[in-house]
């Protein structure tokens, strides 16, 4: 007798618990059942990972939401420093404080100097980062360790450190930049102290403090690129910018999304390197929209300084979904 049942009765075991057929394949669970042993998404099973997340959840709650909703309140009323104890009995201003940032000039000139910061950092560390990833992942063979440590070191330092630092190489009469420009017979500039040049001062001391994170991004990305791809490039005959062009930067559309992403966002907000570089002078010249925004709670102006904050935030997000919609990869 064979081994295996034929006909209908064949089938409807198959169909009922999964078996194999005599075919070799196996028959569908029936509709609305699932495999022995097995439960489709028990309500314990639920509850358990919500309980797990409920500490995630509290803090996020009551460390980011519900101040980002407070601040966003708050921006609509004339709240100052004095109302702090009581902060309910404060007046309803609508659209009063949004208004008057539009006709500050001080907050207009953060604003243009916010702009030029981002723009100006975001493209330099991603190509600073990029260059050196590119250059440790084929280039350099002897010390990569050592050259790795060394540029992302800077990253993982105390800002209001390297921040101090670079104030102290860039000081126009004993500054260690100026002695090595003379020592070449070049006078150079009071790089912190001149409108000209304070906040490109900024700009690169940023830049180079940040490029070693986008720097170990990118050679993530470079190492997982297939080695065939560069391989059948080289017996078409394409040439180093050619592959550049047509496989890594396809490749690294993703890692460039996320430093694009990661360094525009963290540059609109950047607040120490101004703070305690220039205190936003010369004559408000690296004024950043954080630092002013900083001024003004400091003041004890909360409603302005809250309606500041918001449209701040309004931006990031906003320039980051236009930053997904460009770079996002193809299908």
């Amino acid at each position: 007798m064979s081994g295996l049942a034929s006909g209908p009765a064949a089938a409807g075991t198959a169909e009922g618990t999964g078996r194999s057929t005599a075919e070799g394949t196996r028959a569908p669970v029936r509709a609305g059942r699932a495999p022995a042993g097995q439960r489709l998404n028990p309500p314990r099973r639920a509850g358990t990972a919500w309980l797990f997340s409920a500490p995630f959840l509290l803090v996020f709650g009551l460390m980011y939401a519900l101040p980002l909703l407070a601040g966003l309140v708050m921006g609509f009323t004339d709240m100052r420093s004095t109302d702090a104890r009581n902060p309910f009995a404060v007046n309803f201003v609508g659209l009063d404080n949004f208004q008057r940032l539009f006709q500050d000039e001080v907050m207009r000139r953060a604003a243009a100097n916010t702009l030029f910061f981002v723009v100006a950092t975001t493209p330099l560390t991603i190509a600073l980062g990029l260059l050196a990833a590119m250059l440790l992942n084929s280039g350099i063979t002897r010390l990569r360790t050592f050259f790795r440590l060394g540029y992302y070191l800077p990253y993982v330092t105390s800002i209001i450190g390297i921040a101090v630092a670079w104030r102290l190489l860039l000081d126009p009469q004993a500054g260690l930049v100026n002695d090595l420009l003379r020592a070449v017979g070049v006078d150079g500039p009071a790089w912190l102290l001149d409108e000209r040049t304070a906040l490109g001062s900024l700009v690169v001391m940023t830049a180079w403090r940040n490029f070693g994170f986008d720097m170990v991004v990118f050679l993530a990305a470079l190492q997982s690129v297939p080695r065939e791809l560069y391989e059948a490039a080289d017996v078409d005959g394409a040439g180093a910018w050619a592959r550049f062009r047509s496989i890594t930067v396809p490749m690294l559309r993703p890692a460039l999304l996320f430093c694009g992403v990661y360094s525009a966002a963290g540059f609109t907000q950047f607040l120490e390197e101004p703070l305690v570089m220039t205190k936003g002078g010369p004559l408000n010249s690296t004024l950043s929209a954080s630092l002013a925004i900083y001024n003004k709670f400091g003041s004890g102006d909360y409603g302005y300084g809250a309606a500041a904050a918001t449209i701040l935030f309004t931006v990031i997000a906003a320039f980051s979904a236009a930053q997904f919609r460009w770079l996002r990869p193809r299908t």
